[in-house]
């Protein structure tokens, strides 16, 4: 991640939002601590891929999943499925 000084900003402002542009995004501090975050805009998002540039949302994988062998799954007697409910339920 790129920092920048505040001061740096007040003084170089054209150099500091050449480097917004090339990073995407610029954080500007004052005394050291981070205290704002500059980003590049790209244009109107939906609100879709603003969740995304936030990281608030991950786009599913587009990797095909195969088809099982077996049609069906694997087969539970009555007793495996009690301990698997026992399991999912836990100590709560």
């Amino acid at each position: 991640m790129t920092t920048v000084t505040k001061r740096d900003l007040n003084q170089r402002t054209a150099e500091v939002l050449a480097r917004v542009v090339e990073a995407g995004e610029v954080v500007v501090t004052e005394r050291g601590e981070p205290r704002w975050r500059v980003s590049y805009y790209v244009g109107q998002d939906d609100s879709l891929a603003r969740a995304q540039r936030q990281g608030r949302y991950t786009p599913p994988v587009l990797k095909q999943v195969p088809w099982p062998e077996v049609v069906g799954g694997p087969r539970y007697e009555s007793g495996d499925v009690d301990l698997l409910l026992d399991q999912m339920k836990g100590d709560h």
